[in-house]
């Protein structure tokens, strides 16, 4: 499966002392990534909060969403934001990993790597849209090797 999708995966190997400076390289890829639209997901919607506060602390435009906001402030506001390309990031749980449809997401990035398979599917699902090129990064710890090698298992 993942052959019929992608061509040229790229894996990139950090060492475990190193990957505490998750924050550091998302910050990185936002400055040197030429991307129209990202989503970055995060399991927990307390590091949404938390992943939107650092990136705005940091001078970082960035949009968030997550099921504890109410249901029209997330849907009418945010979602409209984003979709007219006002928002160039939106950080979000998996309140969006199914039906955001936005054209100009060309990159999704897994801060925290979903718990399953399908779910994997759905969010990387999110870029390359209507026929245009997308890209997937995960940030990937020494506890999310099992369910990485069931995802990869699974899209082979």
């Amino acid at each position: 499966m993942t052959n019929k999708f992608m061509t040229d995966p790229i894996r990139i190997l950090v060492k475990c002392d190193e990957l505490t400076l998750e924050f550091d390289t998302l910050c990185d890829l936002y400055d040197t990534l030429t991307i129209t639209q990202a989503v970055i997901f995060c399991n927990i919607r307390r590091k949404v909060d938390w992943l939107t506060e650092k990136m705005r602390t940091s001078n970082f435009s960035v949009s968030a969403t997550h099921g504890d906001m109410p249901k029209k402030e997330r849907a009418d506001a945010i979602m409209k934001e984003f979709q007219k390309g006002l928002s160039r990031v939106l950080i979000t749980t998996d309140v969006w990993a199914l039906g955001i449809n936005v054209q100009q997401v060309s990159l999704v990035i897994n801060y925290d790597l979903p718990n399953n398979r399908e779910l994997y599917i759905h969010r990387i699902g999110r870029s390359g849209r209507f026929g245009r090129k997308g890209a997937a990064i995960n940030f990937v710890k020494k506890d999310d090797i099992k369910i990485l090698r069931d995802i990869e298992q699974y899209t082979d």
